[in-house]
Order: C-alpha cells, then structure tokens, then sequence
C-alpha cells in the first residue's frame, strides 16, 4: 500500500517518512532516526541549504568536502545547462568529447610538473582503486612483482575493498579486514611539527630499506588525513617521502581527493613541499561539488609502460561506464574557470586567517585538547568523552538546531565550508560550534 500524505503534518516530516520507507543513507545507523530529525533539502543557494519547511543552515562542510563556490553557482549551472543541449553522455574508449579534452589539458598545466597523462574514473574510491592496479600492474610490466602497499597509520582513502584496503581507519575497516589486500603501514607524524616529520620519516625509511622489494606504491593525504580526525602534519614529510620513495624504487600515489583544489591554502597540498608524486587522485572539488567525477593523474614513464601491440595481459583493461561524463567535465571545467577568473586563493588566505583569529576562543574551553588548520580546513579536538557518548552526535544536532550543518568525526568538531562564505558567516558558523561544545560541560 503507498504512503498517504498528511495534510497536517509538515513538508519536512512527510518527506522524511516517505524517506525512511525506502532509501537506506550512508554512513548511517539507521536506528538513529527514530529520535535524530532527518533533515530534507528542498534547495541550495551559495553556502545555504534550505529545507521544505524554509528553514536555512549553512553547509559548513561543503555537503561531503566537494563543494567550493557555493550551491546552485551561476557560472558553473549556465555552462552545464548549455552542454546538457549538446551532449550528455558518450562512451571514452574508442570515442572521445571536447570537455574530456579540454579539462585533461588544464588538469596537465596545473598539476605537478612531471604528472602528464590523465586517466577518468567516476568517484574517489574509484581513483584510488585505479591507481594501485596501475602502479601494481606498471611493476609487473617491468617483469617484476610488487604485491604490497603501503599506506600511513590513521589513513582513509575510500570504502570499495582496495581503497579500504590501504586504509586505517577501524571504524570502516575492521569488519571486512578478512576480504582486504595486502597492506603495511608506518606512522603518521603525531603532529604539525617538524620534529615529528622527521621522527616519521626515520620509520618509513626502516620499512622501505627492508621491505620495498615487495611495495609496489606508497599511498597518503597530503598534511591532512580527512576521516581520520583532519589529522595534520608537516610539508617536511612530503619532501622525505618523495626523496625515500624514489631510491627505493616505490611509487608515491598523492590522494588530494579532499586537499585538491585550493583547501590547504595551494591548489593542491603537494605544492606545499614542492613535489611531484607518480600518481595524483582528485575528486569532490573538482567538479565544484556537482557531479561524480575523478582523475588519476600520472607520469608518461608509467603511461609508456603500458603502450605496446595489444596484449591483453600488459593492457590497462580498467574502465566504468560513466567514465570522462561530459557534463561531469563540463562542471569540472567551469570550477577551473572560476579559478582563473577571480583570485581564489588569495581571498582563502585572508578567510584562513579569519577562522586562525576566531579559532582562538575555542582554547578557553576546558573539553578543547586541540586545536588545527590547514588553510581553509580548521578542526577542534575535544576531551574527557567516551566513545559511548556520542558527543559529535550531540554537537549536530545542535548546530541543525541553530542553522549550521556540521558532520563531527568523532570528538573532532571541523570546519570545511564553501570558499564563498563571508567573514559574517564565519563568525554565525563557529559561534554556534563555540557553543555546542561549550554546552557540553
């Protein structure tokens, strides 16, 4: 029997239990719903979402880490709507389209120097999972068999059984550790200091001088691990894992699919250590936040190994049907374009040293351990919770409460917005984080 709507009952409620009948949310306990409001979104415009019954909240985490420049952006809603008229989907093996042209050139002229070839997938876990067949596959061509990665302690870098795989993060892992990949890790520096890139380094390089013989790559978010607690470390790193990487014959995969484009205060974190990795995976920002798409970015020796007569074994044979969509590359291109036109990066800086200046405050609380940033990623450690309390859940509800969406990992309360939010917002945007956790006492 369908569902009869209640005249009585609000917008917001009746899409929400007509919601609850069928879909099944991700990264969700669904039981929570029975007491925690599930909030649907009507519309979006700039740094707000608005759901059906009007209310606004700002989208303090960019829906996910992918939206820049806002909801329902002019620039870039006006050049899809206009390759919508044009084409929408073609396949990329054997046929090509302008907008997957046009973007893999863009992408080469700003990426890191020696990354040359563009390969599309569709998602982030997908970039991931591309890159370590082709850095496995690429050793194998050479006649030799790489069967390991390695990743760092506290990792995330997808929830498909290779990405999860070089991952580190318990809570996604645990349970399907008996399906996953061969995997090592070594340890993340412990903080932003330089001391402990150093101290970090020194173990990577005991693992790499006995057992790089068997790794094929080494895989890590550049300074900030994303669903690892925006966990944050030194540049140095970078510098010493590139140096470490190439003597011992491994490759270095940079996973930017959240520090990429303009989060970290450069376009893309690597920047920060000048250093031009093997393979580079993008994603989320790169169309803007409005359609699934994602690159591996690589260099044209391991392109080269991959070119020959066709022989099926030596052939990269990896695709996905939504591969290089045209409207995903014509949204991506519009996000470029907006780069290009208005100084990005160097309106974040100033909105980075906003957030550094308003951070502060959040130190007179006693349950802060720590605060951090990167650019214009900034999180708050809190203190003295068990895990049982479900303090970011608490902090979430809060924030709904008072128009500011926040998705807290753990007891780690962060800040991602759109680069489009105003200082005024800012301010509307950690006072009510300010007060969730000052609540909490």
């Amino acid at each position: 029997m369908g569902f009869k709507l209640d005249e009585t009952v609000s917008k917001n409620n009746q899409m929400m239990r007509r919601d609850l009948e069928v879909v099944w949310h991700p990264c969700t306990q669904m039981k929570d719903h029975e007491t925690l409001p599930l909030i649907p979104i009507k519309s979006g415009k700039g740094i707000y979402l608005y759901d059906f019954d009007g209310n606004a909240y700002i989208d303090a985490v960019s829906s996910w880490w992918v939206n820049l420049f806002g909801h329902a952006n002019k620039i870039i809603n006006e050049k899809i709507k206009t390759q919508l008229d044009t084409l929408e989907h073609v396949l990329l093996a054997g046929f090509t389209h302008e907008p997957a042209i046009e973007l893999a050139h863009k992408l080469v002229a700003i990426t890191p120097n020696k990354l040359q070839k563009v390969f599309y997938v569709d998602n982030g876990s997908s970039s991931v999972e591309a890159a370590l067949k082709m850095s496995y596959h690429y050793h194998l061509n050479k006649g030799i068999n790489k069967p390991m990665f390695l990743s760092l302690t506290n990792s995330y870098h997808g929830e498909t059984i290779g990405a999860l795989s070089v991952g580190d993060v318990a809570l996604y892992k645990e349970t399907y550790r008996p399906l996953l990949l061969a995997c090592l890790q070594v340890p993340v520096p412990k903080d932003q200091s330089q001391d402990s890139a150093h101290e970090a380094l020194e173990a990577l390089e005991g693992v790499l001088s006995t057992r790089g013989e068997e790794i094929s790559a080494f895989i890590l978010e550049p300074l900030v691990q994303g669903a690892g607690g925006m966990h944050m470390y030194h540049p140095d790193y970078l510098r010493g894992a590139r140096k470490l990487t190439e003597k011992f014959g491994v490759h270095l995969i940079a996973d930017e699919i959240m520090t990429g484009f303009g989060r970290t205060g450069k376009m893309f974190a690597c920047e920060h250590a000048e250093i031009s990795p093997d393979f580079m995976t993008l994603s989320k920002g790169l169309t803007g936040g409005y359609l699934p798409l994602s690159v591996v970015m690589t260099t044209n020796e391991v392109y080269q190994a991959f070119y020959c007569d066709y022989n099926a074994h030596k052939a990269f044979l990896h695709s996905h049907s939504y591969t290089g969509n045209p409207l995903a590359c014509t949204a991506a291109l519009a996000t470029l374009e907006i780069f290009e036109s208005m100084d990005v990066l160097g309106e974040n800086e100033k909105k980075s040293d906003y957030i550094k200046m308003k951070l502060e405050k959040f130190t007179e609380l006693t349950n802060v351990k720590k605060i951090r940033q990167q650019g214009m990623i900034a999180a708050v450690e809190l203190q003295g919770y068990s895990p049982q309390e479900r303090i970011g859940l608490r902090i979430y509800e809060y924030a709904l409460k008072h128009g500011v969406l926040l998705r807290p990992l753990g007891h780690v309360i962060y800040f991602m917005p759109p680069f489009v939010i105003t200082t005024e917002e800012i301010d509307r945007m950690m006072e009510v984080a300010y007060e969730g956790i000052r609540r909490l006492n």
